[in-house]
């Protein structure tokens, strides 16, 4: 049966179009935006939705979030898997209700998640997942600490573990096939150390060339990208010129990484949020002597390396790499964070229509159009006029439909 949604006399925002775009109609059939016109659109059996002229907006993208990690401490043995399977659907359901219409995982969700949500067995954003993101031995998907002996493929760590070993050209050809064969939608790789990890330095350069060469060739002939986690200006340039097509966190980028990322067109995605929740949650929360010490290594880099993105033309895009229970509470206040170096305008299309070209959906997702997917938000307050509306849902956000199905609903 189709079902029918007129949103009437909406002023429609988003970034795309660059300007507010007052007394507009728009017409819903199913889970696609069928119309959209300056004039009454005269339709039957629809619910209609006068809007008085607040804003409708297309829902959000968080492109780098981690939704089976309960705990802050990604080197945890302790939580059962049903624990983090319960867990993770209230963090899905969360980011749901803020807006976030779309993730994309950078480590941990499987075909199991998607299914969930695709047949709408729990709520949650639409799902692009890598399954669990590729390591090297030591490397920062590696959370065994240094007087842990013996080989093991998988961290012996629960369900909330992000990544998985892979050593050598062999291995890596291999994990990628299987991250393939388990439905994922781009591969992740660790090439650089970082904050979690026991026993890397943040500056080390992880896989060889010819590893990462192989990894992109398999995602390639897959018909699917990369992304990699780097800090380093040598980590973001080796990762790119490979063919790497996104690089995640990114905090130490200089001029010399930006113009490599330039010329070949590979996208930023930074996730500030992280690091002020580290700072401020990670030590009462058993985030490791060793990991703290990093924290400002690179916390005080990511706004100068989001200024460097984009005096080079860099598309940047928005994630928030957001950690346990008390840290995915913040995922909203990447917003505030960014808007001290970015305009209202940037940050709204970094969280739509840079983070829907990211993972291949452009013109579908992120974008106010005839044809694109119903994911819309009703929101009390233009975020072009001030973007940390969307730092305060619970405020302003009055309205989530994914999909063409409503989900958070304080209109009617």
């Amino acid at each position: 049966m189709m079902t029918k949604f007129l949103f009437s006399n909406c002023t429609l925002v988003d970034a795309v179009h660059y300007k507010t775009q007052p007394n507009m109609h728009l017409l819903v059939e199913n889970n696609l935006i069928k119309q959209i016109s300056r004039d009454v659109i005269d339709v039957d059996n629809a619910t209609i939705i006068d809007l008085h002229n607040k804003i409708l907006m297309p829902g959000l993208i968080d492109a780098h979030v981690h939704v089976t990690a309960s705990a802050f401490d990604l080197a945890n043995d302790y939580i059962p898997v049903s624990e983090v399977t319960i867990q993770t659907e209230r963090f899905l359901q969360n980011m749901l209700q803020r807006g976030f219409t779309t993730i994309r995982d950078a480590g941990g969700a499987d075909i199991g998640l998607y299914d969930a949500i695709e047949s709408d067995l729990i709520a949650g954003p639409r799902l692009f997942y890598c399954g669990k993101a590729l390591s090297q031995t030591g490397g920062h998907g590696d959370f065994r600490k240094a007087n842990i002996g013996g080989d093991s493929y998988r961290c012996p760590c629960s369900a909330s573990n992000i990544s998985r070993i892979a050593d050598g050209i062999t291995e890596v050809r291999k994990a990628v096939r299987d991250e393939v064969r388990k439905g994922a939608t781009h591969i992740k790789i660790m090439g650089s150390g970082g904050v979690a990890s026991p026993t890397d330095r943040i500056t080390n350069l992880q896989y060889s060339r010819e590893e990462i060469a192989a990894i992109v060739e398999e995602a390639t002939n897959a018909g699917i990208y990369v992304m990699a986690h780097a800090y380093s200006p040598q980590a973001i340039i080796r990762c790119v010129e490979l063919g790497v097509r996104t690089i995640e966190h990114g905090n130490l980028l200089n001029e010399e990484s930006a113009k490599v990322m330039s010329s070949k067109g590979a996208y930023l995605v930074p996730t500030l949020v992280i690091y002020d929740a580290l700072k401020n949650l990670g030590k009462q929360n058993g985030i490791s002597p060793e990991s703290m010490a990093k924290v400002d290594i690179v916390k005080n880099q990511g706004l100068a390396a989001i200024k460097i993105a984009r005096e080079y033309g860099i598309k940047i895009g928005f994630g928030t790499d957001l950690l346990g229970v008390v840290g995915q509470l913040l995922e909203s206040q990447e917003f505030t964070i960014r808007s001290q170096v970015e305009s209202a305008l940037q940050i709204l299309e970094s969280a739509t229509a840079v983070n829907a070209d990211i993972i291949n959906q452009k013109d579908k997702l992120g974008v106010i159009k005839e044809g694109a997917f119903a994911d819309l938000l009703v929101v009390n307050k233009n975020p072009l006029d001030d973007i940390t509306t969307l730092t305060h849902p619970e405020k302003y956000l009055e309205l989530v439909m994914k999909n063409g199905v409503i989900y958070k609903n304080k209109l009617f």
